[in-house]
């Protein structure tokens, strides 16, 4: 097939086209800035016909040739383009994230060809208990703009392409096998400020959880839904699931770092932090705040009927070799001035 791919530079991105010219299709990758591809192990991406232009821009920011040799030949969309780190201002993630996925619609329902859509898990927002995949509009309250972005786009898809496939990865972190990833953010950034100390109070529970998925394993289903379609499914794409004891327990393991205390939502406060711990939390960790208080386990009965489905029951082992593979890169266990140039820009030193 001729595949387009939208954030084909990006970690699950990239990792899909890998497999797709693997696969021996014909992939096309719309890119932004870059104008290589890597993948997740550091290796150059090769074979991919790369096409800058701009999801947030009409026709997708691309001259008219451009605009109708894909919608004259491309087969299949992979639509993963989309800003996934928080702190963006919100206007960002409607551009990219919302109205990106509008004008990706629009490329598709020109000859009609298949989508395969990547949102998140987290759609579902600030809800606990059991979330199915059939399950979107509960009336759920969002932990931040970009849940809510992915949401809105969600709902584009599904109003406009009843067919397409939408992929749900949770947190997606380094390799099933050895923990190896290429950027560290999101979670990441989470266990940096606690390792070294930077904020030691929380507020959550003991027994509040996130799911963690391997970039390898979420980039397998989305290659295996191209093979075999799945029209109109909904699939999490989820790995294993780590609670907050299981982060301070696993984080107890490593000499050098500290742990976090959690204290009850409802008696934290920022106010009685000092000054730079206070700045650390509301410039950063704050971001994530309502993740520790969640109790959310993810239903994959629909995943599981693709063989490149693979749930992980270990959590803390995959939290181990995430961990482990960021300090053998030296993210972790030695500062970096990562965390202190992130704070520069609020006076912070």
């Amino acid at each position: 097939m001729k595949i387009l791919v939208t954030g084909a530079a990006g970690l699950v991105g990239a990792e899909v086209c890998a497999r797709l010219i693997k696969n021996n299709h014909q992939v096309y990758g719309l890119v932004h800035h870059v104008r290589t591809l890597t993948a997740n192990s550091g290796r150059p991406v090769t074979g991919v016909d790369l096409i800058p232009g701009d999801v947030t821009q009409p026709r997708l920011g691309l001259d008219d040739a451009t605009w109708r040799k894909l919608a004259d030949e491309v087969d299949l969309i992979v639509h993963s383009a989309a800003i996934t780190d928080f702190g963006r201002p919100r206007e960002l993630y409607q551009a990219v994230n919302t109205t990106g996925t509008a004008h990706v619609l629009e490329l598709a329902g020109f000859k009609n060809a298949r989508l395969i859509h990547v949102s998140t898990a987290y759609v579902c927002g600030e809800q606990d208990g059991r979330i199915l995949e059939t399950s979107l509009d509960a009336g759920q309250r969002f932990g931040n703009h970009y849940e809510e972005s992915k949401f809105q786009a969600e709902l584009l898809v599904r109003k406009a392409a009843t067919e397409a496939t939408v992929i749900r990865p949770s947190v997606v972190v380094g390799a099933a096998r050895t923990g190896v990833v290429r950027e560290f953010k999101n979670i990441y950034v989470v266990l940096k400020l606690l390792s070294e100390g930077r904020v030691t109070s929380i507020p959550g529970h003991f027994d509040a959880c996130v799911d963690l998925v391997p970039v390898d394993h979420v980039a397998a289903l989305i290659a295996d839904v191209v093979e075999k379609p799945a029209p109109g499914q909904t699939l999490h794409a989820v790995g294993s699931t780590v609670s907050m004891r299981h982060l301070s327990d696993v984080l107890a393991e490593y000499p050098s770092f500290r742990v976090p205390r959690y204290v009850a939502p409802a008696t934290f406060s920022a106010a009685s932090l000092g000054d730079l711990e206070r700045a650390y939390w509301e410039r950063m960790l704050s971001l994530y705040e309502s993740y520790f208080r969640r109790r959310q386990h993810f239903d994959d009965t629909l995943a599981a009927g693709f063989r490149s489905h693979k749930r992980l029951s270990n959590g803390p082992d995959q939290l181990r070799k995430i961990v482990d593979y960021a300090v053998r890169a030296g993210y972790l266990g030695s500062p970096l001035p990562g965390v202190a140039e992130a704070l520069a820009g609020v006076g912070v030193r």
